[in-house]
């Protein structure tokens, strides 16, 4: 079954028609905990939020795109976008 983030109500335009499985599957494959973990420290939860650094929208998918580029992890653009829009479901929930 192929769950989209439109699937869950309302979403900001910007992640519209994101795949939530695959960007779960890329967060776990990609053990991004591990290194939020050892970047920030015990559950690696505090990178979530930092002060005024992640505001909008466009800020967390480009954050994505920077993780997968510093680490060279080569995602597509719509895997960023599904990274996203996980991201945005489960910490920042930008409408």
């Amino acid at each position: 079954m192929l769950l989209s983030a439109t699937a869950f109500g309302q979403v900001h335009p910007l992640y519209e028609g994101a795949d939530l499985a695959v960007g779960a599957k890329l967060i776990a494959e990609s053990k991004c905990d591990a290194c939020h973990q050892r970047n920030v420290g015990s559950d690696g939860s505090a990178i979530y939020r930092p002060k005024g650094r992640i505001n909008t929208p466009g800020a967390l998918r480009g954050m994505v795109e920077y993780c997968s580029t510093q680490l060279n992890l080569g995602f597509f653009p719509e895997e960023v976008n599904s990274i996203a829009a996980v991201l945005n479901r489960d910490h920042y929930r930008f409408k």
